[in-house]
């Protein structure tokens, strides 16, 4: 086989099934390979086996890896070309590690003889992806090709996922050599690392020492994060809560670990999180950490965070994590879901109960008392109850994504999942313009569910170029536009700590027009929403499309996201707005820093 060819067999008996790519000279090679192997396995002419899907732009792409990986635990792939089409991955890839999201991504090169002479397209891939990759190779050996292919898998899904990107000349892609079937690179630290963190099964000992700090607590919390849905386990962590009755709060990337409908579901905390899940937070007396890392959105002043609790335990799949942030009385480093079923059995096998009744209650009565509201009576329409309107045709069911900002809040908050990997956001970078092809990589994971990008004007121009990938492959994704005129969560933030100068965040003079712009790229359902009382039927409308469908939204310019915690301040000094209550009267003294993290 040539080198390109090895490379597709290998993605083959790694079982992908969509590539998301764009071509150029030097990637040319593996591209040929790729309709060669669909046009030699196909049975039809609509049924290749392993697609390559056509971005605008390799940011795209990335982002549809990622969208496909994220709703699907398996390792999204990306092709492209050497130069400017690999340093276009580069957000997605830095996107990736900091969300643990497992992708592979293939880069061409120029030939080996001509790297370092600032040949045409090239760039310093290993150097400049290298820090932000979870491991980043270039292949300047050709005997080890298919090797470093099949590696590259093995690094981004296992322990805590990420991604990986494999640089490879065009010579050794043009290179012919023998098929091996099999064979890993020697990566002997790495899987050293691995095989502990596996044969770390949890002893009864050490079950017994952490059923000793949870039946002596009266008001325990978990606490669950992106780690759940990241090692499949999320049946278990809600097992282990309804067998004892433990209330569930979970972070950004967390969402959906816990049925956010169910009655122990405080949905999520943090910055942005429910004013009663950070209140429970205030209140509980043990916290048990599953698969989180306490990060500055959840513990921004890591000292005063969960100031009543005597105890945390902390379960996990990277050691670094352990007492990173907060100093733990109990831990283990291990696979989530064995862990969590270990812990179960224990529990049931000694005939563990724990009385919650009293904290059951108190948690129901935060959930009542400081509940998410707004203006329902405003005549402006409102972002959080054009979510409701949607969420009652959802059902907990749909897959939702994300752009960045105040829309990516409000759909936290006020969409229900009662499934784990139907949330799909950017949560540790933050990236604006992850939402719409993330809901296309989404779609093609899951052609027959229910996709709905939630994005924000300022955040869908940033891949807006996407809308025409959508109708090129006749996706019936959902894409709506929360239309603000400017980036809200800048906004909101400038108003609050910067005496409401609008430094370039408002972009009321701007003169896109969304709907044309849709019906330019191809959809037939285009439609703005302006007026409140037409809402509920033009939702239903748009939702019952049974192809691509746009919806603008003109929502109220002022509407912000609250509750909200700000920079430098605990909980107990949430900023609630109008119309949640406050548990404390604010403290005309406290100080905030508006530039200290945003």
């Amino acid at each position: 086989m040539t080198g390109a060819e090895i490379i597709v067999q290998v993605l083959a008996d790694e079982g992908v099934d969509t590539i998301f790519g764009y071509s150029g000279g030097a990637i040319l090679p593996t591209y040929d390979a790729v309709f060669r192997y669909n046009d030699e396995h196909s049975t039809g002419s609509d049924d290749a086996p392993m697609p390559l899907i056509v971005p605008a732009n390799e940011q795209g792409a990335g982002f549809m890896a990622a969208g496909y990986a994220k709703a699907t635990g398996k390792v999204g792939v990306v092709m492209v070309t050497s130069g400017p089409g690999a340093t276009n991955t580069a957000t997605p890839v830095r996107d990736c590690l900091a969300d643990s999201v497992p992708i592979v991504v293939i880069c061409g090169q120029v030939p080996t003889n001509m790297i370092g002479t600032d040949a045409f397209q090239e760039a310093p891939v290993a150097a400049a992806l290298g820090p932000l990759a979870k491991h980043c190779f270039l292949v300047t050996d050709p005997e080890k090709l298919e090797a470093t292919v099949r590696t590259a898998f093995e690094i981004a899904k296992t322990g805590r996922p990420g991604p990986v990107v494999i640089d490879v000349p065009k010579n050794i892609q043009n290179w012919d050599g023998v098929f091996q079937g099999s064979g890993l690179l020697a990566v002997p630290g790495y899987r050293h690392r691995m095989h502990a963190i596996e044969n770390n099964v949890m002893t009864d000992a050490h079950c017994e020492e952490f059923y000793a700090l949870l039946t002596a607590a009266e008001r325990p919390l978990i606490y669950a994060g992106g780690g759940v849905i990241n090692g499949e386990a999320s049946v278990s962590l809600r097992e282990f809560a309804q067998t004892h009755g433990i209330p569930v709060t979970t972070t950004l990337m967390g969402i959906g670990a816990y049925d956010t409908t169910d009655d122990l579901s405080l949905r999520m905390l943090g910055m942005h999180g429910t004013a009663f899940a950070n209140y429970a937070v205030e209140d509980c007396d043990m916290v048990i950490a599953v698969g989180a890392r306490f990060d500055d959105r959840v513990a921004g002043v890591p000292e005063q965070w969960a100031p009543n609790a005597k105890c945390i335990a902390q379960f996990d799949v990277d050691p670094s994590e352990i007492g990173k942030v907060k100093p733990v009385a109990w831990s283990h480093v291990g696979i989530l879901d064995r862990d969590l079923r270990k812990v179960i059995d224990y529990g049931n096998e000694h005939g563990i109960r724990l009385e919650l009744g009293n904290w059951q209650q108190e948690v129901a009565a935060l959930k009542r008392t400081y509940a998410l509201n707004y203006d329902r009576n405003s005549e402006l329409i409102q972002p959080y109850a054009v979510i409701e309107a949607i969420n009652r045709h959802a059902g907990g069911k749909a897959i939702i994504t994300t752009g960045v900002g105040q829309h990516q809040m409000w759909a936290a908050q006020y969409f229900d999942f009662c499934d784990p990997r139907l949330w799909l956001t950017s949560g540790s970078m933050g990236t604006m313009g992850f939402g719409l092809p993330a809901a296309i990589g989404a779609q093609f994971a899951h052609p027959d569910k229910l996709v709905i990008d939630v994005d924000g004007d300022a955040s869908i121009r940033m891949n807006l170029g996407e809308l025409e990938t959508v109708t090129t492959y006749d996706l019936p994704v959902k894409v709506l536009v929360l239309n603000n005129y400017g980036d809200g969560m800048v906004k909101q933030w400038q108003k609050l700590f910067y005496q409401g100068r609008l430094s370039a965040s408002d972009k009321s003079l701007r003169r896109k027009d969304f709907v044309k712009a849709a019906q330019a790229d191809g959809f037939h359902f285009a439609v703005r929403l302006e007026n409140e009382e037409d809402m509920e039927s033009v939702v239903q409308d748009w939702i019952n499309f049974p192809g691509p469908a746009f919806l603008e939204v003109i929502i109220d310019t002022d509407a912000g996201v609250y509750p909200m915690v700000g920079p430098g301040l605990a909980y107990d000094s949430m900023i609630t707005g109008d119309f949640i209550p406050r548990r404390t009267p604010r403290n005309a003294d406290e100080e905030i820093d508006g530039s200290s993290m945003f």
